[in-house]
């Protein structure tokens, strides 16, 4: 088993993922009531932060709260 530092194509991660929960895109649309095609948007985008296991994303919780948090304005 190799270390990820010892790969050149990996970058790793400052701190610790233990505590981090990750959802799926169709838990992330449900979240913000969107579809998921419009979360996929997003995350192709840069607006929303994820990652990539093989073919799918996943969102850390945190990511959507900050967009959410981020969406917000005031109006009148």
């Amino acid at each position: 088993m190799t270390n990820e530092s010892d790969s050149p194509d990996v970058t790793p991660i400052g701190g610790s993922l233990a505590g981090v929960k990750f959802l799926t895109v169709a838990e992330v649309a449900s979240v913000m009531r969107v579809s998921k095609m419009s979360v996929y948007r997003m995350i192709h985008s840069g607006e929303l932060e994820a990652a990539r296991f093989g073919r799918s994303f996943r969102v850390p919780e945190k990511a959507v709260h900050d967009y959410l948090r981020g969406s917000y304005f005031e109006t009148g």
